[in-house]
């Protein structure tokens, strides 16, 4: 059997379109310069909300991953760089989280607090 014409231009189009896939996955991402202002931008804003004082193990955790991110940036390790940029913003997301939840739950003890103070003047102990 005759291979014809046909068979052998679509070969050489499969020929063709390997080193195209080759290349496209040999391209690489751009560096994370986005990820890790947003990661440094979340530490500030954890910084903000008092992390330091009601998230510290998650704060520290924040600044340890971002401070890896750099390293590994300046380095030119940049898949790890990103990973660690991500996890950094994450950290610092959740302190932040924790430390609103924290000033909000001291802040509504304090107002039932003087609630219950207001009842007792009153006389309305049993009152909820």
């Amino acid at each position: 059997m005759r291979t014809s014409f046909a068979q052998f231009k679509t070969a050489l189009h499969g020929l063709c379109l390997v080193p195209v896939l080759v290349l496209g996955a040999c391209a690489s991402l751009p560096p994370p310069t986005a990820e890790l202002t947003t990661a440094q931008q979340a530490v500030s804003r954890a910084d903000a909300a008092d992390a330091q004082q009601y998230a510290p193990e998650e704060l520290e955790r924040a600044r340890t991953a971002l401070s890896r991110a750099q390293s590994a940036m300046a380095a030119g390790q940049e898949r790890d760089a990103r990973v660690l940029a991500q996890l950094a913003a994450a950290s610092a997301d959740l302190a932040k989280a924790r430390s609103e939840q924290a000033q909000t739950a001291s802040a509504l003890a304090q107002r039932r607090s003087e609630v219950a103070g207001l009842r007792q003047r009153l006389g309305m102990e049993g009152t909820p």
